[in-house]
């Protein structure tokens, strides 16, 4: 059992509330079992009791340069299968337990959001975005946001493949960008829908995203927060994103990767999120022990040594 400490909470008056992820003496956050932990047990306290007065809440980034980096890669290609399917069924826990908050929830996304990084801001009701930071006067540099585990012969692991599609407002760029693993840049993923909102700075981001809060919480009469089944919540999106699959069989090189991506949103679709969390794991654990998957993983540690 985890005794991990909550991850920073501020709660205002007006009853909104800005949770903090953080990973101090480090540069950037990334979603490791102890990120997971201490967010877990933010979690269950504001499902209960704690969330009781939370009218809503945004979750931001510790890190200046990225909102989160992605999953933790040592973690996907050394732990034996049982470990591997207990962390990923874990973090798709906690995530639903973001997902279905019983107040409308937003992500501050000041960087790049990435793998696992992003797939938590999509648990959230809406992402709210702001420009790259400026450099010494001079527009910052475009941050990636996407699904990238399919370049690195894997799959997503905490629902990516359903949620990506009905977030953009063309699921068969989705389908393809999570298939091949291809990030968008900041202004592709601005122009994608991804976003609720576009703040005009990062000094603005943290008000804008409170903004859509105050929008999304007078409007709590006529919307469900607690619905986990992100299909339910938008059938419109569904129609086009099975219409979109149906195309991209076609479409799409068939790899073992974008076999894998297909056959998650078509069980999503026909037998619900939950059967479609339950084959990401399978499928990752599988993909991780491919050729393709283990000559990724490798070249990835031997860059970033």
């Amino acid at each position: 059992m985890s005794n991990a400490q909550p991850l920073p909470l501020e709660r205002s008056p007006d009853g909104f509330a800005t949770l903090t992820l953080e990973q101090p003496g480090k540069p950037v956050v990334v979603l490791d079992l102890e990120l997971l932990q201490r967010l877990e047990a933010s979690l269950k306290t504001l499902a209960g009791a704690g969330g009781r007065d939370i009218r809503g809440m945004i979750v931001r980034s510790a890190s200046e340069r990225v909102f989160v980096a992605g999953a933790d890669l040592k973690t996907i290609s050394e732990w034996s299968d049982d470990q591997l399917d207990k962390y990923l069924e874990f973090g798709q826990r906690v995530f639903c337990t973001l997902a279905t908050l019983p107040f409308p929830t937003v992500a501050a996304v000041n960087g790049a959001a990435l793998g696992g990084g992003l797939e938590l801001a999509m648990h959230c009701d809406a992402l709210v975005a702001c420009p790259p930071a400026s450099r010494d006067g001079q527009p910052g540099k475009p941050y990636p946001v996407g699904l990238p585990e399919c370049s690195l012969g894997l799959c997503p692991g905490w629902g990516g493949t359903n949620l990506y599609p009905l977030s953009l407002n063309d699921p068969a760029e989705a389908i393809r960008r999570c298939a091949e693993g291809k990030p968008m840049l900041y202004e592709e993923a601005a122009a994608s829908g991804l976003f609720a909102e576009i703040a005009g700075s990062q000094g603005e981001l943290l008000g804008a995203a409170k903004a859509w809060l105050q929008t999304a919480a007078a409007a709590d009469a006529v919307v469900n927060y607690s619905e986990l089944d992100p299909w339910k919540r938008s059938p419109g999106q569904a129609v086009k994103t099975l219409l979109s699959m149906d195309r991209m069989r076609g479409e799409l090189a068939p790899t073992d990767e974008s076999q894998a991506v297909l056959d998650c949103l078509n069980i999503g679709l026909t037998r619900g999120y939950l059967a479609a969390l339950e084959a990401e794991r399978k499928h990752l654990v599988r993909l991780r022990h491919t050729p393709k998957a283990k000559q990724a993983l490798a070249a990835f540690f031997a860059r970033s040594k």
